[in-house]
């Protein structure tokens, strides 16, 4: 009878070996699989045992710089950093910040790792252009994409009883273009530009989406400048207020704006979008990026990007915006050039030759 418990025993720890094995792999993420996202073919190296051959960098802690708590940077970033931390020895922690302007900067001063930003701004920061020329600051060569991330529109909003329908009506209208040295108050500018005018054109303020907003629905205010995922919080609640438009782009200005930035794509607003909407208006929009600098180690920025991928549907439970990761998306509106480990993963995948 002894003999035959000590067998037994034995056979129980024999299998709780096995058991142990089975369930860790040595990355920290308990053995379970990671199925790649629609449209993401397996990593090269695979074999038919499932090994895919992906080393994942050392345990690395990281810094995300993202945007205000009100807007859609921060909780996105927020979903981002929490996919990755989940899928491989990545420790990212997102921080709040004053969004694309404030987190190159940081991205620059080494305060930072990784950051969401608007493509046009990386593209001014990293050539030395535009509004960060003019606000006499260094360029940053360093920058590289990680991934594009979701559009951006640009939106013209006016009052319903406005009689404003094309930008061109903006002349000798109050307009807010933006906070000093935004995104935004760069494309608005460069729109004007489009239909010939200029800052001098128009009696031009410069706020931000819901000060702009709060002024119109007091009367202050005939039109705003957007640049923004859609829908918009401040048009959106604006909306339930007093009677809105959004003024499309001419085929004129938009042909010219996307021959003169690199940065932009044509996009269609919709009731989807806006109730409000009764028809759809054609626009453009610059893309919220994934970026870092060329100093981020190579296999660090691969894990990051294939983490997003194989995660995408954990990624669009977080958060609305998920939706827009695909191969063809990430890869669209590069302004600055991609980081070498997200291009391997994006060749890997042949979102890229």
């Amino acid at each position: 009878m002894k003999k035959r418990i000590l067998t037994t025993l034995a056979l129980m720890l024999c299998a709780l070996l096995v058991l142990a094995a089975c369930n860790g792999n040595g990355n920290g993420n308990g053995g379970q699989a990671t199925a790649p996202a629609t449209g993401a073919e397996p990593a090269a190296g695979a074999d038919e045992n499932g090994d895919d051959g992906w080393e994942q960098a050392p345990l690395t802690r990281l810094i995300m710089v993202t945007g205000g708590t009100g807007g859609i940077y921060y909780p996105f970033g927020g979903v981002l950093a929490g996919v990755v931390n989940a899928r491989t020895n990545l420790q990212i922690t997102p921080n709040a910040s004053e969004a694309s302007v404030d987190n190159l900067g940081q991205l620059a001063s080494g305060d930072a790792h990784v950051a969401i930003a608007q493509n046009d701004v990386m593209s001014y920061a990293f050539y030395g252009t535009g509004f960060w020329a003019d606000a006499g600051r260094a360029p940053v060569p360093t920058l590289a994409t990680l991934m594009t991330l979701y559009p951006e529109v640009l939106q013209v909003v006016v009052a319903g009883d406005s009689g404003i329908y094309s930008v061109a009506d903006l002349a000798g209208r109050l307009v807010s273009i933006g906070g000093p040295g935004s995104g935004v108050e760069a494309n608005a500018l460069q729109v004007l530009a489009a239909y010939g005018l200029t800052r001098d054109d128009i009696d031009a303020v410069q706020l931000g989406f819901a000060p702009s907003a709060d002024a119109m629905r007091d009367g202050n205010l005939d039109a705003f400048f957007v640049t923004s995922a859609a829908p918009n919080t401040a048009v959106f609640d604006l909306s339930r207020a007093r009677d809105l438009r959004i003024i499309p782009l001419s085929e004129a200005a938009m042909t010219s704006l996307l021959g003169t930035y690199d940065f932009y794509v044509r996009v269609s607003l919709t009731a989807d979008d806006y109730e409000f909407l009764t028809e759809p208006v054609q626009t453009l929009a610059v893309q919220a990026t994934l970026v870092a600098t060329v100093d981020m180690d190579e296999q660090v920025a691969y894990d990051i990007v294939r983490a997003i991928f194989e995660g995408r549907e954990d990624v669009i439970m977080g958060h609305a915006r998920g939706e827009y990761i695909s191969a063809e998306n990430a890869v669209a509106s590069l302004s600055v050039p991609l980081h070498p480990g997200a291009e391997r993963f994006f060749r890997e995948i042949g979102a890229i030759n």
